[in-house]
This record gives C-alpha cells, structure tokens and sequence, in this order.
C-alpha cells in the first residue's frame, strides 16, 4: 500500500485576494439584504399607521385634521400643529411641532418620543393630539 503526501497548495496573493474579495461580497450582500429587510418593514409599518388613523374620516375631519403618509412617515396635520411618526430601524420617533408662528414647513418640533411599533405610535399620536385638544 502506497501513501501519497499530498503536496500543500501554495497560496498565492492572487488566491488570497479573490478568497478576500469574495468574502467582503457576501457579506455586503449580506448587509444589503438585511438593510432591504428592515426598509419594507418600516415602510409596511408607516403604511400599517396612515391605514388605523385614517380608517375614521369622520373623525378627522371633525377635528380639523387631515392624514397623509410620506415612504416612512405618517403625519397628522392641523392649521395649528402637526403630529408625525417616522418608521426607521423598527421603530418610531413620534413629533408634536407648532406651526403657530412658524414660517411653512419649518415647525420646529416642541416634543419627541421614542416607540416601538405601530400600536405605540399610535398611542403616542393620540397623546400629542390630546395635549394639543383645547379643553
């Protein structure tokens, strides 16, 4: 019985680059497709939120109110304030602005929160547009 040795293969700088170079590949297509991932799901979340807010026209109309949805954002808007809620990374960052004095489209956001989630930023909307309601 004979044993071959097997010759170790000499890595080569061609080889040890295109073994790099394919490595760092997948992982950017790697990176990508997760980026891509978390794009639809905050983008099926903002249009999860204008869906619930806008659902009850009556309601918003009667309130001075009218909903729009921007890619990411929801915004409830009023001649007064305006509530909006941006979906990035999976979650919410709720705004109240003033646009009492303010130049259009410049309403400088007077508070902010944080939230997890459609049923969150719901529930912080409703907040924002609670404080603002005159008693």
């Amino acid at each position: 019985m004979t044993t071959r040795a097997r010759k170790p293969k000499v890595l080569t700088l061609k080889d040890a680059f295109e073994t790099e170079f394919a490595r760092r590949e997948m992982e950017r297509r790697a990176r990508d497709e997760a980026v891509r991932r978390q794009q639809e799901e905050d983008l099926a979340a903002a249009q999860a939120l204008h869906a619930a807010i806008s659902g009850d026209g009556d309601f918003l109309a009667g309130r001075g109110l009218s909903a729009d949805v921007r890619r990411y954002t929801v915004s409830l808007d009023h001649k007064n304030f305006r509530i909006a809620a941006y979906f990035e990374g999976g979650k919410a960052s709720v705004t109240l602005a003033d646009k009492r004095g303010a130049t259009p489209g410049s309403a400088a956001p007077r508070k902010q929160e944080t939230v997890e989630g459609v049923e969150d930023a719901l529930k912080a909307m409703a907040q924002f547009l609670a404080d603002e309601t005159p008693k």
